[in-house]
This record gives structure tokens, C-alpha cells and sequence, in this order.
């Protein structure tokens, strides 16, 4: 085992400052080490400091012993995905996905992070992010823009206008995947509506559940899209996610936010699948119509790790397909939202793992609920889709 890189003593009092973590988390890791094999930076570097028991020691030393947040420091923390396979593998219950965001807030704070504060409100607002995609999509017709070495996928330079079909659910848009995907929206919905369930859509106050700013650091930004989220969906119905990283999100609102109002509202969120597994026998049957080839379940990070909740995709998906389950115990596959553009490098040797599961699954078919996940992938090579969208196509071949 590689020893961590040792943190610099530094004078400047300016420099040693307190990371905001609660010292009762920060003393609950007991560095046993269990959680070695789940980390994906550790499992490709092999380095202490790469992992989360490395990382915590890390914490302890600038809030606990004073020294210095300096280039060693910031690059631990950078290079963490923020996956949280950790969490579920730790027998101590060590909240390391809490521990990170405390982490980042302070470097945010110390750090000029001018150009990420500005690019992730940018997501907020839909009618702009909707109107710069349709540019970005044309300088792709154009091959104006290299696509595949920014890892962007084929974006649509015409979307389909999304309709609410009633009250009973809402769809939760989002930002990206409603500029670059809503495609999958549109599957989504014919899905809930199969069901026999009106679904409602959210206005532009809904634009960005500000998830990549929470990951960021960026609190107050990412405070004020959740605020301002929660005003888009009115009355008491389920709030439905198609996009794995966004529900793990609002389903934390209550914390981020720490409101009666908002632990309320994150009570109304599920997973679209999760929502779905319990009224499989309300969809029509598909008997008689082609199954697609076999299908391997990718579980992304905050599907299975925070809202531990991957098993529905492959229960609704069983209905339309033959499913195999990666035998990777669900590692990352390196996405981890901006994570793939900040750390390209180390994003691409994470996926390699992720390439060779998929290869000795024999599918030729991978069904991801993530919109990152299933760009990363793609940009490998990999025939990935929306787990609702082989449903979709089957329930509309049947029909």
C-alpha cells in the first residue's frame, strides 16, 4: 500500500482553515479499508490518497491538525468522483458523500471558480441552454465542432415539444437531458401513460436541479435552483426522475436545504423505475412482439449508491427483454457528472473497467438510467440506451 502524499505545514494562518465537517463523521471512519475495492480512483491508481479512507485522513489533518489546504490536498479531493460506492460498504456508516461536499464548499470558497459558477447557471435558465444547444448542434452537422474528442454526444438540432397529458405524476425535464435528450422524455412519458397516468410537465423554473453545483462546492447556487425548483411543482403528486444523478439529488433537498418544505417535497421524489416496479401488471403486454437482444443493466453511482434503488430498472426491463446484471458490483463507470470533462484521463482508465464488464456480459445492448453515464459510455463505443426507451419500443411495437 502506497503511502499518502504528506500535506504541507504552512505559517500562513490564512491557509489553515476549517473544512466545516461535523467531528463526530469525520472520527466515524476507522480506516478498515473495506471500502478500498469499491473506490474507482483507487482501484486504478492503487495510491492511499486516491481513496476514501485516504482522502478522510486527508480532512483530518487540515481541520483536526491545522495544515495546509495546498496542491496535494485539492488534488485528492478533485480527483474523487463523488460515486459514493464507499458509503454502501462501509460498516461504520461513514457519510463520505457529506464529508466531499463540506470539502468542496471550502475549496469553492477559497478557490476562482468563476467559469464553473457561471457555466452551471447557465443550466438553470432552459430557454438559453435550449437555444445554445440548437447552435452547438448545427456546428456539428457542420463538423464545425470535434465532438468525440470533447466527448459531446449527437445532438438534435430539432426537439420534439413535450405535452402534459394530466395530473396524476410529474416528469422532472431537467436541464441537459431535456436539451440534448428528450427523446427520452418523450419515451418516458409513453411509458407512464401506458399505465393509465396523466403526467404533468414543469415550467422553465424547473430548468436545473443544480446538482453539478453541489458537487462543485457552490451552496448559495446550488440552495437557489432548488428553491426555485420547488416552485415549478405545485400540489401533491409523485415526482417522477428519469436521470439518475438529478433524482439523487432532489431526493436530498430536505438536507441541502434544511426546511420542513423541502424534506416534504423530497418525500414526493422517485426514480421513474422505482415508481413504475410496483405497477408492472398496469402496462400492456408485449407478448407476441420482437424482444430486443440481450440487455446488460449499467446501475449508475446515485441510482445504486445514494437512492439505492437500481434493482426496479432491471424489474421494469424484464418485462420487454432478457437482463444480465454487469459483474462488476456495480463500480463506477467514471462519468460522475462534470467529472469526465475535468478529469478526462482518469475518467477514460475508469471506464476501462467498466468496458471489460460489459464484454464478458456477452449483451450487445447496454441500458443506462443516466444521462452521463450513458454519453461516457457511448463515446467508447458502447450501443447504450434509456432502460425506458427498450421499453417504450417494445410497448409501441405491441400495440
Amino acid at each position: 500500500m502506497t503511502a499518502q502524499p504528506a500535506l504541507s505545514a504552512e505559517s500562513d494562518q490564512s491557509r489553515r482553515l476549517a473544512l466545516g465537517i461535523d467531528p463526530d463523521d469525520l472520527a466515524s471512519c476507522v480506516a478498515c479499508g473495506l471500502c478500498l475495492p469499491h473506490c474507482p480512483t483507487f482501484r486504478v491508481t492503487g495510491e492511499e490518497w486516491a481513496s476514501p479512507r485516504g482522502r478522510i485522513n486527508a480532512m483530518r489533518q487540515v481541520q483536526d491538525h491545522g495544515a495546509a489546504i495546498d496542491r496535494t490536498f485539492t488534488t485528492a479531493m478533485d480527483t474523487c468522483v463523488q460515486c459514493r460506492g464507499c458509503e454502501p460498504a462501509c460498516p461504520s456508516g461513514v457519510p463520505f458523500g457529506a464529508m466531499m461536499e463540506a470539502t468542496q464548499a471550502e475549496l469553492a470558497h477559497r478557490r476562482r471558480v468563476r467559469w464553473r459558477r457561471w457555466a452551471f447557471s447557465l443550466l438553470g435558465h432552459r430557454w438559453l441552454l435550449n437555444r445554445l444547444s440548437r447552435v452547438l448542434a448545427v456546428a456539428q452537422k457542420l463538423r464545425l465542432v470535434p465532438s468525440k474528442r470533447l466527448g459531446l454526444p449527437a445532438i438534435p438540432v430539432f426537439q420534439e415539444k413535450l405535452q402534459p397529458s394530466g395530473h396524476d405524476v410529474w416528469l422532472f425535464t431537467g436541464c441537459v437531458m431535456d436539451a440534448w435528450q428528450r427523446s427520452t422524455h418523450a419515451a418516458v412519458q409513453r411509458v407512464l401513460e401506458y399505465t393509465g397516468a396523466g403526467v404533468a410537465l414543469p415550467d422553465g423554473r424547473a430548468g436545473c436541479c443544480g446538482s453539478l453545483s453541489v458537487h462543485a462546492g457552490l451552496e448559495d447556487q446550488a440552495r437557489a435552483l432548488a428553491r426555485r425548483t420547488m416552485t415549478a411543482f405545485d400540489g401533491s403528486a409523485p415526482i417522477l426522475v428519469d436521470s439518475a444523478g438529478c433524482g439523487a439529488n432532489l431526493k436530498e433537498y430536505g438536507k441541502l436545504l434544511g426546511t420542513p418544505e423541502a424534506a416534504a417535497f423530497s418525500e414526493r421524489v422517485m426514480d421513474v423505475h422505482e415508481w413504475l416496479a410496483d405497477r408492472l401488471d398496469r402496462l400492456p403486454s408485449v407478448e407476441g412482439a420482437d424482444r430486443p437482444a440481450t440487455v446488460a443493466v449499467h446501475d449508475p453511482c446515485h441510482l445504486r449508491h445514494v437512492q439505492r434503488v437500481h434493482q426496479p430498472v432491471a424489474e421494469v426491463l424484464a418485462r420487454v427483454a432478457t437482463v444480465v446484471t454487469l459483474d462488476d458490483d456495480g463500480l463506477c463507470c467514471g462519468a460522475g457528472g462534470a467529472y469526465s470533462a475535468l478529469q478526462p484521463e482518469l475518467a477514460a482508465s475508469i471506464r476501462v473497467r467498466k468496458l471489460a464488464a460489459i464484454e464478458r456480459s456477452g449483451a450487445t445492448l447496454v441500458a443506462s438510467a443516466n444521462p452521463g453515464c450513458s454519453i461516457h459510455l457511448a463515446n467508447a463505443g458502447v450501443e447504450v440506451r434509456h432502460p425506458l426507451e427498450i421499453v417504450a419500443q417494445a410497448l409501441d411495437g405491441a400495440r
